[in-house]
């Protein structure tokens, strides 16, 4: 136990994890290149343990610990030493709080990175939204009515099986590209059999591509999939997030817009058209979309605003008027969020993200819309109470030792 003890309190085990440390941040960093921001924080930092690394294109046979294990075993480090090597005197006290507040960093990181999330908000003038978007993850979602069930796209491995309680019929993943684009089949163009004889693949045919990398672009979802009943299959068919995500099927009626106004829009309608199967006289609608989550409140955009500075184009302002409606709290206001001024509102913090408004869209003919990044973070309070209590220890000190050896200087 005692050579357990002296091991965890060792100052050598945190010169060690310091000097690993730098090395995964190095490694990490230079992985941006091949597997984008958000590929290498879940490969590095989100881990364990690393098995293998991606560097100038090609992949290293290296072992690491990942972030979640040197950030564990620093901490661990940090309240050993803290417990059974600084004793807690007057003289001590400074380094003690400024410790305390390192250990309220670690755990605070530690915590936002399990428990936040970052979602986004879209909605045009007038429209009002009680759920935000995930910007990274998806669902595939049957609609019966008003009952929907909802299925996380990364449970949908190719080959497997799934039996969901409130749906009639299994689900057989012939493939789930996690990035994928689409061509439509114009007549003249029609170089290959459909992916499927049923649905959307009859218009448009889909392909698997490389995911993205850079943070001005995402990942597009699409799977192939075949519904079985006990009395036989129900077809294959193919459900993507080209279809589901509204900014997409604008992305796309946009790329055909040099065909004309109206061909670009059938193709729009085409992509958009709803799937279904129907087993024992209910109609089952499918679709994959960005993973939705529910708030028990909702926000009306009432006015998106861009100005821009006169003779220019630049752009000087984003704002958007918005209501808010919560019925469980009796409670109906409107609030403005611009930039550099979030809205704080029922543990979300909403920022001005993005948008569409103002002469150009005026111009485009398109309604005013805004895109919202909403954030839920429980432990966003952390860093500034850690970093509080470390300035506040060496400023402690600090002020100790000054005040010690002034005193010294002036005695006789």
């Amino acid at each position: 136990m005692k050579k357990t003890v002296e091991f965890f309190c060792s100052l050598k085990l945190t010169v060690a994890l310091l000097a690993f440390s730098i090395v995964l941040v190095f490694v990490g960093t230079l992985a941006q290149a091949d597997e984008g921001l958000y590929g290498a924080q879940a490969h590095y930092f989100k881990q364990w343990i690393v098995l293998g690394a991606h560097m100038f294109g090609h992949k290293v046979p290296l072992i690491l610990p990942g972030g979640y294990l040197l950030g564990v075993l620093l901490l661990v480090n940090l309240v050993c030493a803290h417990i059974y090597r600084f004793q807690l005197t007057t003289k001590k006290i400074g380094i003690q709080l400024a410790h305390a507040g390192v250990i309220v960093l670690l755990v605070g990181q530690l915590s936002t990175d399990l428990l936040s999330r970052e979602l986004q908000m879209h909605f045009t003038e007038g429209q009002l939204r009680n759920y935000s978007d995930s910007a990274t993850d998806y669902e595939l979602i049957f609609l019966n009515g008003d009952t929907v069930t909802a299925i996380a796209e990364k449970s949908l491995k190719p080959g497997t099986e799934m039996q969901i309680a409130s749906l009639p019929f299994a689900i057989c993943v012939k493939e789930n590209w996690h990035n994928s684009d689409l061509n439509f089949r114009a007549p003249m163009l029609q170089n290959a059999p459909p992916l499927t004889t049923n649905g959307v693949a009859l218009s448009f045919d889909f392909r698997k591509v490389d995911d993205v990398k850079t943070m001005d672009a995402r990942n597009v979802p699409t799977a192939v999939l075949e519904f079985r009943t006990p009395a036989g299959s129900l077809g294959i068919w193919v459900a993507s997030d080209w279809a589901g995500d509204a900014a997409l099927v604008e992305a796309v009626r946009n790329g055909y817009a040099q065909m004309g106004a109206g061909m670009a829009q059938s193709i729009a309608t085409k992509l958009t058209a709803p799937q279904s199967v129907t087993v024992d006289g209910k109609k089952f609608t499918f679709n994959i979309r960005p993973l939705r989550v529910y708030h028990p409140f909702s926000l009306t955009l009432l006015k998106a605003t861009h100005t821009v500075y006169p003779g220019t184009d630049i752009p000087k302002d984003f704002r958007s008027r918005v209501r808010i409606d919560n019925p469980s709290a009796h409670e109906q206001r409107e609030v403005e969020i611009s930039m550099n001024h979030p809205l704080r509102y029922g543990g979300y913090t909403y920022y001005q993200y993005q948008m569409d408004a103002g002469q150009v869209a005026q111009q485009a003919g398109r309604t005013p819309s805004s895109v919202l990044s909403v954030v839920r973070n429980p432990s966003w309070l952390t860093p500034y109470v850690g970093c509080g209590m470390v300035g506040l220890g060496l400023t402690i000190q600090f002020l100790y030792h000054l005040v010690g050896f002034v005193s010294k200087r002036k005695t006789p």
